[in-house]
């Protein structure tokens, strides 16, 4: 690998992790405003490639489509938020290509999982659907087995894990329509976005080489690792928060629920994670005790990784980490002041998509934390 194509591979990886947090805000934007299902079919909308602009085609759309009105202020969310994820995947198919370039076998692997990926959606579009999902299956598996072929480590293998991972996206993506924003899809579509912005991320600061010639911080990389967990956990916490509507389960009181501390709640029936097919999931369909439930849980989480991550700022700036020690706390802080915010101001639009973009943006802080702890190769090829 030349360094002309390393320098690349890393600029196409650090633009596509930017790409990726900007999907992540936009894909936020999309759901907090209520727009999951304004394309009530996939990929198209109301059959449109792009959406109905004419008022012959929005008449079309509505007597095809009776149960879900066109629109149009909502429509152009959801189909331009596909539209991007679709440039992210050929961005991250191009990353796959260059980090399987020297091995043969992974980059047909990687070239046959992308065509699969492509005829599964036209063949699920002409109502193969049983055929569709076995491609789609394909296309995911053919990366990961590409991944394991690789004689490289680090980075180059999650160039190449990051197309499966994006493929499966995809998929979430259409379940999250065709199964009418079932929570626990809406959430996996969430911690997907997270997931591929996470990948891309990390390969582009292990090739951006940003690490230590030594391991002087091999100690920190387990409470950074933990601190990942803990915040991932937490994501997770607030994307079922949202995907049950429960953001405001607890009025605009804080740090007080509905005037109580410890209101009516109803935990077993929160976290039922399957439920039944076929119901529309918008809106939400559990009662007050579950969902205040769901918010109590989500501040308990809050406050666990609030009291983790500001003890592990702390540790990496009295390490030697000072630059990250202090990015984690800085964007902790404006994490826990906009969560409090969107209780408080009555869930604003602005303020709940920041606080999903924040949320990321904390990830990455740790990304950067952990890569900073890790011992860099003599050769970007060994990283």
């Amino acid at each position: 690998m030349t360094p002309g194509t390393v320098k690349i591979l890393r600029t196409l990886a650090l633009l596509a992790a930017l790409f990726a947090f900007c999907i992540v805000m936009f894909g936020a934007f999309v759901r907090l405003s209520n727009a999951g299902l304004s394309c009530p079919d996939w990929p198209t909308c109301y059959g449109k490639a792009t959406w109905p602009g004419h008022a012959q085609d929005i008449a079309q759309a509505n007597q095809a489509f009776p149960d879900r009105p066109y629109e149009t202020h909502k429509a152009w969310r959801e189909q331009v938020h596909r539209f991007l994820a679709g440039g992210l995947g050929f961005m991250v198919l191009a990353i796959a290509l260059v980090s399987a370039w020297r091995r043969r076998v992974a980059v047909i692997a990687v070239l046959l999982a992308a065509a699969f990926a492509v005829v599964g959606v036209v063949m699920y579009i002409r109502g193969e659907h049983v055929v569709s999902s076995f491609l789609s299956a394909l296309a995911i598996a053919l990366p990961l087995i590409a991944a394991v072929t690789l004689d490289r480590p680090g980075a180059w293998k999650i160039g190449v894990v990051a197309l499966a991972v994006i493929i499966f996206q995809a998929m979430l993506g259409m379940w999250t329509v065709t199964l009418l924003l079932k929570p626990i899809v809406v959430m996996g579509h969430l911690l997907g976005g997270l997931a591929t912005f996470g990948l891309i991320a990390w390969a582009a600061l292990r090739w951006w080489r940003v690490g230590t010639p030594d391991d002087r911080f091999a100690a920190l990389r387990g409470p950074v690792a933990v601190g990942i967990v803990v915040l991932v956990c937490q994501i997770a916490l607030g994307g079922w928060t949202s995907s049950n509507y429960a953001a405001l389960a607890c009025g605009t009181d804080f740090p007080k629920c509905l005037g109580q501390w410890w209101p009516q709640t109803d935990f077993p029936q929160a976290f039922v994670l399957w439920r039944g097919i076929g119901v529309n999931y918008e809106g939400g369909v559990l009662d007050m005790a579950a969902r205040s439930s769901i918010q109590l849980a989500h501040r308990i989480g809050a406050l666990v990784t609030f009291c983790y991550l500001a003890w592990l700022s702390h540790k990496l700036a009295r390490a030697g980490l000072r630059r990250a020690g202090i990015a984690i706390g800085v964007v902790l802080v404006a994490q826990v002041l906009l969560g409090i915010g969107n209780v408080h101001l009555g869930l604003p639009l602005p303020v709940a998509t920041a606080h999903n973009g924040v949320a990321a943006l904390l990830l990455f802080t740790l990304l950067v934390a952990l890569a900073s702890t890790q011992r860099l190769p003599a050769t970007t090829e060994s990283l």
